[in-house]
């Protein structure tokens, strides 16, 4: 109980210690100040009892169109599709299917020498007839 006792003592010092602090800095600080309301989107009817400043509605930065020195019909048709299209369009693609490429080369291969050795055997079959 004691300590208990001594604990709300020292709290108590403490509350009193900060009023003193408190009314010795000033006065006018006491009551603390009201914020200010700034309506964007809301028109106040009130104005007698609600203070508020109006913010003024944010405006967007004002862009100016590009200047065109050349038209399109002095520069050479190639070069105009040279600077829309992509310089390599299906890299992405190739790297992406490169190891299934690859396979289907070594099947077309050995199909075709399977093909070549057929028409091979057949033709020493018709010279040996």
């Amino acid at each position: 109980m004691e300590d208990a006792a001594a604990r709300k003592e020292r709290l108590r010092a403490l509350r009193q210690a900060a009023e003193q602090a408190e009314g010795a800095t000033g006065d006018a600080q006491a009551e603390p100040e009201k914020p200010v309301l700034r309506f964007r989107n809301y028109a106040v009817k009130d104005h007698k009892h609600i203070q508020h400043e109006q913010v003024q509605p944010a405006q967007p930065p004002k862009l100016e169109e590009p200047q065109v020195t050349k038209k399109p019909e002095e520069a050479a048709q190639e070069d105009l599709l040279v600077n829309v299209a992509p310089k390599k369009a299906n890299w992405d693609l190739k790297r992406d299917v490169q190891a299934q490429l690859d396979k289907l080369e070594r099947r077309t291969q050995r199909a075709i020498i399977e093909i070549m050795r057929e028409q091979e055997s057949q033709q020493s079959g018709a010279n040996q007839a």
